[in-house]
């Protein structure tokens, strides 16, 4: 029974981390309207001293000036909601400049209405500018524009550099582990039991295929100790272990074990991570021959389609069902990090997932872009 591949997202303390980007958002929003509350200010009083105003008006002016920065530091709050509600703190810039200069503008329109309304609808404020009404009101528009966009960028750009902050240590970690793995995969007791078991059997059987095994052996050991520091290998080097590793596993399943590859030459120099096609024919092997008194047939399957490298590995067997995932002697740890390991190197574009070709067939796909680019 072949355990079903489920998707975990890695747990840290996020809680402690989103309380303190909170912290500094509102430290942030408070000092830069604060900031601009001062300027406005400044500039009044530049403005006063050519036009002396009675000080009911230097009143008037002032809070006049408090309510405008509260109803912008209101809307540029509320709408930072509707970013965070649809998603656009995780699109790239060229999806997301567009949408934030078009929200700018809608911001900066609601905030000079909000504040034309209030002071000359409401309260029926003459309009001292030298300038109609709508004039004012389409500059203020302009110039609030420019503000909300600056004020986005900056807003923006702290996001994407904490996302890349997290992604980085996400794949530091991913890396870690995946070293980690290997080297316990080199000191493994059932795996090197069963392979020195095998080369004791064929070294007075067959002298020349316990020497080639040895070696086959111990480029296995040695690729997973080297791979352990790479974040990416080409394909043909996987493919070269996993051969080795096949033709090991068939010296102690002996005809119980065929294997069928079907490889386009196109993606033998293709970069895929370390272990992965390792760890889906390992899978294949413990699950669809170990457990099969007839064995049965592996195939190993790499097609280039459409930009994007298809690898498939498939063996006899059947998925684990939700009564039976509870009883599996494995977790799964091995293809879910193996999925994490994909996101984080090729972002959502790949793809690692299990299904049942057919009731007696499981098939192992993972979906890699042709290049490689950093979620």
């Amino acid at each position: 029974m072949q355990p079903a591949l489920t998707t975990e997202v890695l747990e840290d303390d996020a809680p402690r981390r989103q309380r303190a980007k909170e912290r500094l958002y509102v430290i942030c929003q408070t000092a830069g309207w604060g900031l601009f509350l001062i300027l406005q200010i400044t500039f009044m009083r530049v403005f006063w001293s050519r036009r002396p105003p009675t000080a009911d008006e230097q009143l008037s002016d002032i809070s006049i000036i408090v309510m405008v920065i509260l109803e912008g530091l209101l809307v540029s709050h509320y709408t930072r909601a509707l970013t965070t509600r649809w998603g656009w703190k995780r699109l790239g810039w060229r999806a997301l400049l567009p949408r934030l200069l078009f929200l700018s503008l809608v911001q900066s329109a609601v905030w000079s209405l909000a504040g034309y309304g209030y002071t000359h609808g409401l309260l029926r404020l003459p309009v001292r500018a030298d300038v109609g009404l709508g004039i004012s009101i389409s500059v203020s528009v302009i110039n609030g524009a420019i503000m909300f966009s600056g004020w986005w960028c900056v807003y923006m750009l702290y996001h994407v550099f904490h996302r890349l902050e997290i992604e980085r240590l996400r794949t530091g970690a991913a890396s870690k582990e995946a070293e980690l793995r290997a080297l316990k995969a080199q000191v493994n007791p059932h795996f090197i039991f069963n392979s020195l078991n095998s080369l004791r059997a064929l070294i007075d059987e067959d002298p020349a295929r316990a020497r080639q095994s040895v070696t086959q052996l111990a480029n296995l050991l040695r690729y997973s100790l080297q791979s352990g520091q790479l974040e990416t290998v080409p394909f043909e080097d996987e493919l070269g272990v996993v051969n080795d590793y096949l033709a090991l596993e068939q010296v102690r399943h002996e005809e119980r074990l065929r294997v069928r590859l079907d490889i386009d030459p196109e993606a033998l120099p293709l970069p895929v991570p370390p272990m992965l096609l390792q760890t889906l024919v390992e899978n294949a092997v413990k699950y669809g021959i170990s457990t099969r008194a007839e064995g049965g047939e592996i195939a190993i399957i790499a097609r280039c389609e459409r930009g994007m490298l298809h690898l498939q590995v498939t063996n006899p067997g059947e998925l684990a069902t939700a009564e039976t995932k509870t009883r599996a002697v494995s977790t799964g740890v091995g293809l879910r990090n193996a999925a994490e390991r994909l996101r984080l190197l090729f972002g959502e574009t790949a793809t690692l997932r299990l299904r049942a070709e057919s009731p007696s067939l499981v098939v192992a796909e993972a979906v890699l872009p042709l290049q490689l680019h950093r979620a």
